[in-house]
């Protein structure tokens, strides 16, 4: 091989290497493989644009809710999940403020945020192969309801490295406006409770924790102040009637943080992984390899995006809860309910509340479509550390969270619901 040849491999193999950095602010995911805004979706959303296309089902307009409580119904989006926003921080923002925040539910797959006498339903879904994929849709009465795809207006808060879900904590003022000049932080399962939901109504108990929700602040020599102390009850800040729930319970709050950061999770470890793919059969095509030639550089990006996303799922900085958390509404139980169970009735949805999230802490989302798209050598990387984790053979501190007990549970509990996990966790 010639010095020139060298060269040109070497030049090769660190562009593949950087496939596994933060992805350019040119919007990388705008290219082949993953061609966001021109690849067709096919998610729980354009599956039911089929559906009313078909007509195999209608939604319902009703006066004063639009589309809204139709399209939960047919997305099978629980009404208990209902959160409450009041920070301007959406599409609609005109319409929001502390007197009518912005309704949001969630299941799986699917969210569906709502604005009294807004425009528009707004929804985001997880798309298994382009990740978050955004959709409106018009509340005016129609004959033939359509929901139609956002990509650059809702990319300019949703985007960077790859469309992703948000949950925000900021300080807004009496109108809601968040105040820019105190800061603003995202909100997932490792944000301490005590810095979560400023601008969200919360409804629940935390005993002796405390979180930024259910006040407005203003600022004072640069620091924002409270302009009255937080309290549980909601009912006297905004007309509760006017919500399909008076509640935007805790609980639902602390599962949505977690869900959200788990589906940013899934989409960056997939769009990572089948990049450095792509460039590495391109590379090979170039340089005259076999099909499969594998290079160090994308074993790099595979091994990293499969650690991140054991980390992620498996709850790693998930700070301990200072005192037990509880809703108000049915958000819990009917979360709990919805399994996969094993034969002695364990589930990954089986929540905890006292120390931390969740009882077995393994995110429920292993078992979505979103998950098994992840190309299948990133999959294979992943089954590979969360053996080692849960086996017991990786004993690093970022796992020390998880007791013994807790490895061999989450173990025997994927073993017996979910498909694609080792065989060896199948045997009794």
């Amino acid at each position: 091989m010639s010095a020139l040849d060298r060269t040109a491999r070497c030049v090769a193999a660190l562009a593949l290497t950087c496939a596994g950095w933060p992805l350019a602010a040119m919007d990388e995911f705008e290219r082949p493989p993953i061609s966001y805004s021109e690849a067709v979706p096919d998610n729980a959303v354009t599956r039911l644009q089929a559906r009313l296309d078909s007509g195999d089902v209608r939604l319902e307009h009703v006066k004063g809710w639009g589309y809204l409580r139709s399209v939960l119904a047919e997305l099978s989006v629980p009404v208990s999940s209902q959160t409450l926003v009041f920070s301007k921080t959406s599409l609609q923002f005109q319409r929001i403020s502390p007197h009518s925040p912005r309704a949001l539910y969630f299941n799986d797959d699917v969210y569906v945020g709502y604005v009294r006498l807004g425009d528009v339903v707004e929804l985001s879904v997880a798309d298994p192969k382009l990740g978050t994929v955004f959709y409106t849709l018009s509340q005016k009465p129609a004959d033939h309801p359509t929901f139609a795809r956002r990509t650059n207006d809702c990319l300019l808060c949703h985007g960077g490295a790859q469309p992703s879900h948000v949950v925000r904590s900021v300080y807004p003022d009496a109108s809601g406006q968040p105040l820019l000049s105190a800061g603003a932080s995202r909100v997932d399962h490792t944000t301490p409770f005590e810095r979560r939901w400023g601008g969200w109504y919360v409804t629940g108990t935390h005993g002796s924790a405390t979180h930024l929700g259910n006040v407005t602040y203003r600022e004072r020599s640069q620091m924002p102040v409270a302009e009255e102390p937080p309290g549980p009850d909601v009912g006297d800040r905004f007309n509760v009637n006017r919500y399909l729930s008076g509640h935007s319970d805790l609980v639902a709050l602390t599962v949505l943080a977690h869900q959200a950061f788990a589906h940013n999770a899934i989409t960056k470890a997939s769009f990572e992984a089948r990049t450095a793919l792509y460039r590495e059969a391109e590379l090979n095509r170039e340089l005259g390899e076999p099909a499969g030639h594998r290079w160090p550089s994308t074993e790099t990006v595979l091994n990293a995006a499969a650690q991140s996303l054991v980390e992620c799922f498996l709850f790693c900085g998930e700070p301990k809860l200072a005192a037990p958390i509880a809703g108000t509404s049915d958000f819990a139980k009917e979360f709990a309910g919805r399994g996969p169970f094993d034969s002695r009735s364990r589930s990954l949805r089986a929540l905890d509340l006292n120390t931390r999230l969740f009882r077995y802490p393994c995110s429920y989302l292993i078992y979505t479509a979103s998950f098994d798209a992840l190309p299948e050598d990133l999959r294979d990387r992943f089954w590979a550390r969360m053996d080692a984790v849960l086996g017991g053979t990786e004993q690093s501190p970022r796992f020390a969270h998880l007791s013994a007990a807790n490895r061999t549970a989450i173990r025997e509990i994927l073993g017996a619901t979910k498909a694609g996990a080792p065989a060896a966790w199948k045997s009794p």
